[in-house]
């Protein structure tokens, strides 16, 4: 085993794994990375095909992004934002703000079970810096339950989120998801959420469909009753007289629920259905954002540049947590973006102590900021569109070849985020038992053949780095293929 193997099996504890399993085997270490391409300390090379856990969008050792880094170093890497500025978290800011700013944030939507003809979108307004995808979602939180409070919407604010939510680790997150293997255990610690049907359209009871070899959104039958539960949850808790204060939501894909993607018109009628209960919209855009769902329609969305799911069908929320790609996947740092109105039930006189009390070390920091001002150029200019347009466009025609394999159940993309649900058969859609671990040997045996997931469940998920090459995802998928066929088949 190598000496670095050893440490890490010495010293080191894993998130989310097994660490029994872990020690009976010598880890991947790897120690360097270009562009799609990971090497590890035995010098064997592999593609990364889940860009390092969501993160990397542009690829390992960019050169634009690694001169922002080298040059934001010959100044200053860190200097605190308690009462102090900088540089680059200012310009950071704006830009941010200016990228999230949709076409639809003024326009009125309208909804018919509203007497109120239209409701309004916000404009996203303040950027609060924080360190990854849970604190930026613990800031939306705790703002929102404290705007609620001080407008007088709820003395006790109530949040509904979606079944089989995951929102984070920090306690307020932890609390806003809803994954029984994850959360159960600090179930004592978390305070109450509602929680309301997600349209998974492959496993809906609703859906009266037989299987068919396509994506299950596709050829589903329903009447959207996953939509009438969410009218009627809303309905129910006003007649409470406790109206909820916010439904928290991931858009168009919902990540460590196991990819679960979101039929069209979904997410805009859902939208339409808090706001005319007057509950302010979370929109978890950790995963999803900075482009990973793909290029919206310009003639039911956002343009077609438009870096944010929710933008693909005209949603403006009021908190827009970001994370992940940020930094291109560089570095540790989040962003929570709100509205003014939000941030004017913080201020006051200094004696009323309304100041918002949260904070961490590294806000703003300078580094991360200069990573990620050079990450929004990249994604912004028109021939990285157009790329990931193209790259869009390869991977759904690669993956139509997986479906010769019976233990491919459903497939499921939105832009460049897929998730690849394996089952027994797919004329039955039964799922293996977690215990049996057939999507862990899958990933196992596709590391060995060069290339890196890591599952969700059953679900293979596969977010390649936007610089992957049409050689690099066929790779990919023929890898997959073969691992799927050499550990289920039979």
């Amino acid at each position: 085993m190598h000496k670095l193997a050893q440490l890490d099996h010495k010293y080191v504890w894993h998130p989310f794994t097994q660490m029994r399993d872990w020690l009976n085997r010598e880890p991947i270490m790897i120690t360097s990375g270009k562009g799609s391409v990971l090497r590890d300390t035995q010098g064997r090379k592999y593609l990364d095909a889940n860009a390092s856990i969501w993160t990397n969008l542009h690829g390992h050792a960019h050169p634009k992004i690694n001169a922002a880094i080298q040059k934001q170093l010959k100044k200053i890497s860190h200097s605190s934002a308690l009462g102090l500025a900088n540089e680059p978290a200012s310009l950071l800011a704006e830009k941010l703000v200016k990228a999230a700013s949709s076409p639809h944030s003024a326009r009125r939507i309208p909804h018919s079970a509203f007497k109120s003809s239209a409701i309004r979108n916000p404009q996203l307004a303040k950027v609060f810096f924080s360190d990854d995808g849970s604190t930026a979602m613990e800031v939306a939180l705790k703002l929102a339950y404290v705007h609620a409070r001080r407008t007088g919407r709820s003395k006790t604010p109530k949040f509904l989120s979606l079944q089989g939510a995951y929102h984070g680790d920090t306690v307020g997150a932890v609390a806003l998801g809803h994954i029984d293997l994850f959360h159960k255990t600090f179930s004592s610690l978390l305070f109450k959420t509602d929680q309301v049907m997600a349209p998974y359209c492959y496993r809906c009871p609703f859906n009266r469909a037989k299987p068919e070899r396509a994506d299950a959104r596709e050829y589903r039958k329903c009447n959207h009753e996953c939509i009438d539960l969410v009218e009627k949850q809303f309905a129910a808790q006003k007649r409470k007289r406790n109206p909820y204060s916010a439904f928290v939501f991931e858009p168009l894909m919902q990540g460590a629920a196991g990819m679960i993607p979101q039929p069209r018109d979904w997410l805009r009628r859902v939208a339409e259905i808090a706001r005319g209960h007057g509950a302010q919209l979370i929109a978890d855009e950790v995963m999803t954002g900075f482009g990973r769902t793909g290029v919206a329609e310009a003639k039911t969305a956002a343009p077609g540049a438009s870096l944010f799911a929710c933008h693909h069908e005209g949603v403006q929320p009021d908190f827009l947590a970001l994370a992940k790609g940020l930094t291109g996947g560089y570095l540790p740092m989040a962003a929570t973006l709100t509205t003014q109105t939000v941030f004017d039930a913080f201020l006051g006189d200094y004696s009323e102590f309304k100041t918002f009390f949260h904070g961490h070390s590294f806000t703003g920091n300078q580094l991360g900021a200069a990573a990620a001002l050079a990450s929004l150029g990249l994604l912004q200019n028109p021939a990285s569109l157009k790329a990931r347009q193209n790259l869009q466009q390869s991977l759904s025609a690669e993956l139509q070849t997986l479906w010769s394999l019976p233990q491919v159940g459903d497939i499921r993309q939105v832009g460049l985020v897929v998730g690849i649900e394996l089952v027994r058969n797919w004329q039955t859609r039964q799922p293996f038992d977690l215990r049996e671990q057939a999507s862990i040997r899958v990933c196992e045996a596709m590391a060995r053949r060069g290339v890196l997931t890591r599952p969700i469940g059953n679900v293979i998920p596969l977010l390649p780095p936007y610089c992957t090459t049409p050689k690099q995802l066929k790779q990919i998928i023929s890898v997959l293929h073969a691992s799927i066929h050499e550990q289920l088949a039979g």
